[in-house]
C-alpha cells in the first residue's frame, strides 16, 4: 500500500483531517505499511497498516495497551506514548492512524556517535519500561512468563525451527547449549516492550521523546530489550546504558543480562525463518538462511560472543578426532572471554514479536564486566525471587492476548470509528503528558524531513 493510499484512508478515519503532504515511514515491512502525513495545520500523523490478520491483532492488542496506560501512569515514564486517533476497517484488516509525537528516530550508528547523555537517556527510558507494575499487564490478558516458564518456551522454538533442517549444526548445538545452562536464566521476570529497537525510540535533541511499537508488551526477560544493542560497534555506549539502566532500576538487573540478550539477537534468525516457512514467504526464508550462514561463519572464525556461564564442549569427534569444528574452535577460547565482533549484522522480526535482531558488533567491555560478575558470584538482587537451578522445566503456559473485536463494518465496508472511540484514547494520552510535563506538539516543522514528502498541490 502506497503512502497516498495511507493518506486517503486516514482522512476517512480522522474527521477533518485535510492531508497535504505524506511520505514513507520506516517499520516492519514484512507487516506494516506505514506512512507520516502533514496536514493543512501543519499537525503530523503516523498511519499504520497491517498486511495479514496476525499483523491488524498486533495493533489492535497495541490499542488495548495504550489505554491501559492510566494518567498516573504516563507521569511517571520518561518519555511519551503513541495516541490512538482514529481507525478504519478494510475487511479482516484495521488500519491505525496516531497522533504524531515530535521527535525522529536514527540508527544504532547515529546513537552510538550522540555521546555519554544520549546512552544515559536510553538506559533510564528502558528502566522505567522494565518497572512497570505487572498488573498493566497481566489485567489486559497479555503473555506473562517466569524465567523457567520463558527458558522453556525458547526450548520449544529451538526444537521447532529444527525440523526446518535448514539451521546450521553448530548453532543449534550452540544455542541449546545455552538455553540448557540453567545458571544463564536466573533472572527476575519484568515488564518487557518485546520489540524494542532504534526505529521504535524517538530522539529529539539529545533526550528520548518517546517509545512506539507496543505490540508485544509482555512480562519475560528482560535481555529481550537490549538485543538490538548487540549491532552497536561501540563498547563505551553500551557500558554507559548498561550503567544509566542499573542506576535507574528499583533491583539490581542480573549479571547474565547481555549474554542472552546477544543469544537472543542470534536466535532471532531462527524465528524470523519459522515465519518465512508459516507465511510461505520464499524470500523469508532465503534471507534467514543466508543471514544463519552468515552467522555461523563468523562463530566459526572469531568464536562469536559469549552466550553462556558454561563452557561450550566440543562434540566428540567418531573417526577422525584431531578435525576440529566449528563449534570446537569456539569453545577452546572459553565462553566468558571477549572475543572480535561478528560480521553478521541481521534484522529480523522474532516470531510474532517482530523483535529487532542483530548478530553482530562487539561489546566486549560490557561482556568483560558480565565475565567478572560470574566470577564474584550473582549479586542478591539478582538472584532474589528467581527459579532455582534444580526446577523442573515446565511446559510453556504462556497468556496470550486474545483476538480484539471490532463492532465496525461488515468485511469489505471502509468505515471511521466512533468518536467516543478517539476521544477516549486521545484523552488518556492529554491527560498523562499534562501530568508528565512533557507536551506532545504536533506539527513542529524542525522534525519533519520535507524531502521524503510529497505536497498535495492547493487546488484553486
Amino acid at each position: 500500500m502506497t503512502a497516498i493510499e495511507l493518506a486517503a484512508i486516514a482522512s476517512a478515519a480522522v474527521p477533518g483531517l485535510n492531508v497535504t503532504a505524506f511520505g514513507p515511514e520506516p517499520d516492519h515491512a514484512a507487516d506494516f505499511c506505514s506512512a507520516l502525513l502533514v496536514d493543512s495545520e501543519n499537525r503530523r500523523w503516523r498511519v499504520r497498516s497491517p498486511r495479514h490478520a496476525e499483523a491488524s491483532t498486533r495493533l489492535e492488542t497495541e490499542r488495548q495497551v495504550l489505554r491501559a496506560f492510566t494518567p498516573a501512569i504516563r507521569a511517571e515514564l520518561p518519555f511519551l506514548l503513541p495516541t490512538v486517533a482514529g481507525t478504519v476497517r478494510q475487511g479482516e484488516l484495521i488500519t491505525f492512524v496516531y497522533s504524531h509525537i515530535r521527535g525522529k528516530a536514527f540508527t544504532v550508528e547515529q546513537l552510538a556517535a550522540g555521546g555519554a547523555s544520549l546512552a544515559m537517556e536510553i538506559g533510564a527510558a528502558i528502566a522505567a519500561i522494565h518497572d512497570l507494575p505487572q498488573e498493566l499487564v497481566t489485567n489486559s490478558d497479555l503473555p506473562s512468563y517466569t524465567a523457567n516458564e520463558f527458558r522453556q518456551r525458547k526450548l520449544n522454538e529451538l526444537d521447532q525451527s529444527a525440523t526446518t533442517g535448514k539451521i546450521p549444526p553448530s548453532l543449534l548445538r550452540r544455542w541449546e547449549h545455552a538455553m540448557e545452562d540453567v545458571a544463564l536464566w536466573r533472572f527476575n521476570a519484568c515488564v518487557v516492550h518485546g520489540d524494542l529497537h532504534e526505529d521504535n525510540i524517538l530522539i529529539h535533541g539529545d533526550q528520548v521523546s518517546a517509545v512506539n511499537g507496543w505490540t508485544e508488551l509482555r512480562v519475560g526477560d528482560p535481555a529481550d530489550d537490549f538485543a538490538w544493542l548487540v549491532a552497536v560497534d561501540d563498547p563505551d555506549f553500551v557500558d554507559t546504558v548498561l550503567q544509566a539502566y542499573a542506576g535507574s532500576r528499583h533491583e539490581t538487573p542480573d549479571p547474565h543480562l547481555l549474554r542472552r540478550a546477544a543469544l537472543s539477537a542470534e536466535f532471532a534468525l531462527a524465528q524470523w525463518l519459522v515465519k518465512g516457512y508459516a507465511a510461505d514467504s520464499a524470500r523469508m526464508v532465503e534471507d534467514a538462511e543466508s543471514m544463519l550462514r552468515t552467522l555461523e561463519a563468523d562463530i566459526a572464525e572469531h568464536g562469536g560472543q559469549p552466550i553462556s556461564v558454561e563452557p561450550t564442549k566440543a562434540p566428540v569427534a567418531e573417526v577422525v578426532p584431531e578435525k576440529n569444528t566449528p563449534v570446537a574452535a569456539a569453545a577452546k577460547l572459553g565462553a566468558p572471554t571477549p572475543v572480535k565482533a561478528n560480521n553478521a549484522v541481521a534484522s529480523a522480526s522474532a516470531g510474532s514479536g517482530g523483535a529487532e535482531a542483530v548478530a553482530g558488533a562487539s561489546v566486549a567491555s560490557a561482556v568483560a564486566d558480565a565475565s567478572a560478575a560470574d566470577t564474584a558470584g550473582t549479586t542478591a538482587g539478582a538472584t532474589a525471587g528467581a527459579d532455582s537451578a534444580d526446577s523442573e522445566d515446565s511446559a510453556d503456559t504462556s497468556n496470550s492476548s486474545g483476538d480484539a473485536s471490532d463492532g465496525g463494518a461488515a468485511p469489505g465496508e471502509v468505515s471511521s470509528t466512533k468518536a467516543s472511540d478517539s476521544s477516549e484514547d486521545a484523552g488518556v494520552s492529554d491527560a498523562g503528558n499534562a501530568e508528565a510535563g512533557k507536551t506532545a506538539i504536533a506539527g513542529s516543522p524542525e522534525d519533519v524531513d520535507t524531502t521524503a514528502l510529497k505536497v498535495i498541490p492547493t487546488t484553486k
